[in-house]
């Protein structure tokens, strides 16, 4: 079974879940970077460690070829008035990463889905998608 291939560490569930309460008020966006170990395939925080607070930087640390599982929180205000806070799950995956990797990743998407316990799943393949960020979790 898929499920037990993969493991979250207690540092992780404690990031995501912090993440999830931490953010759900915040004015500004809070996103962390996940990556999976090869050593012993559990999900991490991408070393170094950082609460990611701009799109730019959060562009400029995800790696040109090799996936990543972005948590990230964007408050927006909907036509309405209305602050809206969406908790999302960014599957980036660059077209240059390998066979391997993608395989590696795509296997482990849904349960970080699972764990994160993410509104909305969205899946990108350049790391420029990021800064249209809005746009996509609109669609």
């Amino acid at each position: 079974m898929a499920s037990t291939l993969y493991t979250f560490p207690q540092p992780t569930i404690k990031s995501m879940r912090d993440l999830r309460f931490g953010s759900a008020r915040a004015k500004t966006l809070q996103a962390k970077i996940y990556e999976i170990s090869k050593t012993d395939m559990s999900i991490q925080e991408q070393q170094p460690v950082e609460l990611y607070t701009s799109l730019g930087d959060l562009s400029d640390s995800l790696p040109g070829n090799t996936p990543r599982f972005i948590v990230l929180s964007y408050p927006l205000i909907t036509k309405d008035g209305r602050q809206k806070t969406p908790y999302v799950l960014i599957y980036y995956l660059p077209v240059t990463a390998t066979q391997q990797a993608k395989m590696l990743y795509a296997g482990a998407v849904e349960i970080v889905r699972a764990q994160a316990d993410v509104n909305k799943l969205i899946e990108i393949t350049d790391e420029e998608e990021i800064l249209e960020i809005e746009d996509l979790i609109n669609e």
